[in-house]
């Protein structure tokens, strides 16, 4: 989730915790889902005009999610569309719970989403409800993709684990390698796909900084894997910072969670 401040333009970004069952949209249709993901935070950042957008941004969002809605707005000198925040309003509509792993960006009049959808009728239901939502000023990119049973190899073979730098840096620990080995096989079983290597950091220091440091883990990890002989061209990498946190900075346990490699399949 990229939170990106220019004064230029009101910007929404709301995202969710990367976990099974959870995400932009925290559940889809089943009860069981919807249930395993009740505490998972739905993290909403970005600047907006004014206090009352604000406050009608987080209603509308705990309507949707609940109380593990996490607010990261801050109010700047910002100009929004005519309108803005009743388009907002129609965007978080109760389609975007049928997305998983997810992430919108409102940035003025530019809309983009991402995540999974269990199939590509709802991919283009999702789209679709967007744009019918909003005047032809907006521009809807369509970031969903199908989610693909091969991402369940790549959980099992994570598990719980994480893949560990030494302090403040991009260099792997030992204890890391271990568990990039078992990703490298873990890939090689799924020939011909694309995959995507994500940093996350804690939420102390500079955004800025930690958005650095987790783009720079998730290319030493892509270099390591490469070095074990996964296609170069077969690994993108995206630095997330600490804007997709999995549990609370307050507390070390929390913070050391939020430090990870996350592995994610493309097509």
């Amino acid at each position: 989730m990229m939170r990106i401040l220019r004064l230029q333009r009101a910007e929404l970004i709301l995202a969710a915790a990367v976990a099974v069952g959870a995400g932009l949209g925290a559940s889809f249709s089943a009860p069981a889902r919807a249930q395993a993901s009740a505490a998972k935070p739905v993290v909403v950042a970005g600047t907006v005009p004014d206090e009352a957008t604000r406050q009608a941004v987080l209603a509308r969002m705990k309507a949707l999610y609940g109380e593990q809605v996490v607010d990261q707005m801050t109010l700047g000198g910002v100009v929004a569309p005519p309108q803005w925040s009743g388009y907002v309003q129609k965007l978080l509509s109760e389609s975007l719970k049928q997305v998983s792993h997810g992430r919108l960006s409102i940035q003025g009049n530019v809309i983009d989403i991402q995540g999974e959808v269990p199939n590509e009728a709802v991919r283009q239901q999702v789209v679709s409800d967007m744009a019918q939502a909003l005047n032809p000023s907006y521009t809807v990119r369509n970031g969903l993709r199908v989610a693909v049973q091969e991402q369940s190899v790549m959980d099992k073979t994570l598990a719980n684990r994480i893949v560990e730098f030494e302090p403040g840096s991009a260099v792997l620990r030992p204890t890391a390698l271990p568990v990039l080995d078992d990703m490298v096989r873990a890939m090689q079983q799924l020939q011909g796909k694309r995959f995507e290597v994500i940093g996350h950091t804690d939420g102390l220091g500079s955004r800025a900084g930690n958005v650095a440091l987790s783009q720079s883990r998730a290319q030493a990890v892509k270099a390591y894997l490469v070095s074990k002989g996964v296609p170069m061209a077969a690994i993108s990498t995206l630095g997330m910072g600490p804007d997709q946190p999995v549990a609370s900075n307050d507390s070390d346990e929390g913070r050391a969670r939020n430090r990870r490699i996350e592995f994610r399949v493309g097509g």
